[in-house]
């Protein structure tokens, strides 16, 4: 991590962790994160961190920015989940063809996009492009974006799927359901997206055997390390990281409250229950575990990339099982903690029940979920055929 970067992010983020905590309860009441806290994470650089310095980015390694979306989760679950999905949209931009690049930043390279990348467009081929249409749920943060990318299938004149596409949009070809109202992550604004047959330049379309091969036409102008990652692999952690940090706060927070906490029935200091201790001792270990596998999988990732290196699906698979093992052990810490919290980290506005929704309703996106990808991990190990677009 460069100096600079380190100061302007990272310490800058340290800064205002006070201020988007105080904001907590307010982007849950609102149902989306504060303008104010969105305008200050522009100022301080989290949104450029992984984007082209061609657009004015840093390029940064991945975990520089998974670093500070963890902080960011761990003063308020919200506003991290929408600062990590907001913030790795401009490395994916990086992969399109250099004409979507300069149509979306070319006049302003704050813009921000959001997201859905469930199939669930429906592409049908026409002369340099594709007639487009359908509803996505779940775009997190897209208030503060001005264009979209949605996953759908393209179809040939059968009605059959031959490909799995992201699809890059502008407001203007698109709506906003405001159908957000949720117990977790009340504050992300995850709205529903809609698309009434409109046309989308081919140029604007990345498939996902692209992505999966790590062979994009952004390379062209974008030719780092960074931009030869496999997509499942940078996007999939950045959903993972926040769920981690949610833990962490909630780690913080029940150390402050067990400091303080007098037991109503027996008068007695919590902080001199062993158990309490040792709930502390093991959340500790948890989410510091959560941590390494997904640091040491991007770092060996990134290394092949800057010898340009092919990215081997073993490691592909590992990180994957890393990434959802994450999330579990952030889980199991928050749970463990909030079993012993008490009556009183009940209540509405205190931190220890709100990132405890908010933990469990980010283990809920389909990339956290653990079943599928540790399967691929066993099937892989035991010879057998893995073939995923999440890989």
């Amino acid at each position: 991590m460069s100096e600079d970067v380190e100061h302007r992010v990272i310490a800058g983020i340290r800064e205002i962790l006070p201020v988007i905590a105080e904001r907590a309860q307010e982007a849950e009441e609102q149902r989306r994160i504060p303008p104010e806290s969105i305008k200050a994470l522009q100022e301080l650089g989290l949104f450029r961190l992984l984007q082209p310095k061609r657009f004015g980015g840093f390029e940064e390694d991945p975990n520089t920015f998974y670093s500070a979306i963890r902080l960011l989760a761990s003063a308020c679950g919200s506003t991290g989940w929408v600062g990590a999905v907001l913030g790795v949209h401009p490395w994916q931009l990086g992969l399109f063809d250099a004409k979507a690049q300069e149509e979306v930043w070319g006049a302003d390279t704050d813009t921000r996009i959001s997201s859905s990348y469930a199939p669930m467009g429906r592409a049908t081929p026409v002369d340099g492009g594709f007639r487009f249409t359908g509803r996505w749920s779940f775009s997190s943060g897209c208030d503060y974006a001005s264009w979209v990318f949605l996953g759908g299938l393209v179809l040939d004149e059968s009605g059959s799927p031959t490909d799995f596409r992201t699809f890059l949009l502008p407001a203007t070809d698109y709506a906003i359901d405001d159908v957000w109202d949720t117990i977790g992550l009340r504050g992300t604004g995850s709205n529903d997206i809609i698309v009434e047959d409109v046309f989308v330049p081919d140029y604007r379309t990345l498939s996902f055997v692209d992505t999966g091969k790590c062979r994009c036409p952004g390379q062209e102008v974008n030719p780092g390390p960074l931009y030869r990652l496999p997509f499942a692999s940078v996007f999939s952690c950045s959903i993972a990281v926040p769920v981690v940090g949610m833990a962490t706060g909630a780690y913080r927070a029940y150390v402050e409250h067990t400091r303080e906490r007098v037991r109503a029935s027996t008068r007695g200091k919590a902080a001199d229950d062993t158990f309490n201790q040792l709930r502390i001792a093991e959340a500790a270990s948890e989410i510091d575990t959560a941590m390494h596998g997904i640091e040491r999988g991007i770092g060996e990732e990134l290394e092949l990339a800057h010898r340009a290196e092919k990215i081997p699906l073993p490691l592909r698979l590992r990180l994957r099982r890393d990434q959802v093992n994450a999330t579990g052990a952030a889980i199991r810490a928050v749970d463990r903690l909030f079993e012993s919290a008490g009556g009183r980290a009940l209540k509405v506005g205190t931190p220890i029940q709100r990132f405890w929704r908010d933990a469990h309703a980010g283990r809920v996106h389909a990339i956290n979920d653990p079943e599928k990808v540790l399967a691929m991990f066993g099937q892989h190990e035991l010879g057998m055929p893995v073939q995923d677009a999440w890989l």
